[in-house]
């Protein structure tokens, strides 16, 4: 059972139809992408599932049940806009925002002591937040939305104004927050980190689901058959061992072998590739080439948008 279904759900704002009829379903202790241009209409779903809106038509399941008010405590969500009082201390806010979320006074403190001193920011206790820096304050913003230990993390643009070591922090902070039992959507323009987080994705373009399921799957449907060949041998008789086959992309040489990126013109097997080279070049590697999740965003928005 998915820990989140959103079932047709549609939203409407005067003249503007933000979605339409999305359906996701989201798997248990999954990282889920969300992903769209800007304007698809992943924050106005962001939304509904926080119960900031309500959808117009349609409607969620949390764990099988109605989303309801119940479940707030249940997820912990860092929004893309960072809503701290600046002119607040660092610990204040934080306990005052843990308290929000149900925990006792005790467990808060008890629970905020761990992460400051997991991410060494004891010193930042009596701070203003003012007094942080963007990323400093979205540390702080990051450790009151997991507090809680919910069972739904959903993270707007979680990276965003961090340099790379805390970037490589926060990634392994969520990825050891699945392990544990948590669930995460994330909704990123990192195409990069749908690749190293992601099981699963959703594509929204123009208010409509146009792409979802797993990453390896979606990845494999995208395949355009692409092959690297790394190779020793002459590049004349290589180019002319292409023929009618295979359709030359890229190449490059380094000291000991030319790594070559070949494109089959007529869905040739691997097998019928190789039998077509290896008279003519001693072939060192080869592999296919799939799309990275990038070329496969640009491709199916570019799709829809056409």
């Amino acid at each position: 059972m998915s820990i989140l279904s959103v079932q047709n759900v549609t939203k409407r704002y005067s003249n503007h139809t933000a979605l339409d009829k999305v359906s996701i379903e989201v798997p248990p202790q999954s990282v889920f992408g969300l992903l769209g241009p800007n304007g698809a209409g992943k924050t106005s779903l962001i939304r509904i599932i926080n119960q900031i809106t309500g959808p117009d038509e349609g409607e969620i399941l949390f764990s099988g049940k109605p989303l309801s008010p119940a479940h707030v405590e249940r997820i912990g969500y860092l929004p893309e806009e960072r809503g701290l009082y600046r002119k607040m201390e660092v610990g204040e806010q934080a306990l005052y925002l843990a308290r929000l979320k149900g925990l006792s006074r005790s467990d808060a403190l008890k629970k905020l002591k761990y992460w400051f001193e997991k991410f060494e920011i004891t010193t930042w206790w009596k701070k203003k937040v003012e007094e942080l820096s963007k990323g400093m304050q979205q540390k702080v913003q990051f450790i009151v939305t997991v507090l809680h230990e919910p069972d739904l993390l959903i993270l707007d643009e979680p990276f965003t104004g961090f340099d790379p070591i805390n970037t490589n922090l926060i990634r392994d902070e969520l990825l050891e927050l699945r392990k544990k039992g948590s669930t995460i959507i994330l909704s990123t323009h990192r195409m990069e980190s749908v690749e190293e987080m992601c099981s699963h994705i959703a594509l929204i373009n123009l208010a409509k689901k146009i792409l979802d399921g797993e990453v390896k799957k979606i990845r494999k449907e995208f395949r355009d058959q692409t092959y690297e060949v790394q190779f020793a041998g002459n590049n004349i008789a290589f180019a002319n061992a292409l023929g009618s086959y295979l359709k030359l992309v890229d190449t490059h040489q380094d000291d000991e072998y030319v790594t070559a990126k070949v494109q089959s013109l007529n869905n040739h097997s691997p097998n019928e590739i190789l039998n077509q080279l290896l008279p003519h070049i001693e072939i060192h590697s080869f592999r296919e080439v799939l799309p990275t999740m990038n070329e496969v965003f640009i491709k199916a928005v570019n799709g829809t948008a056409s």
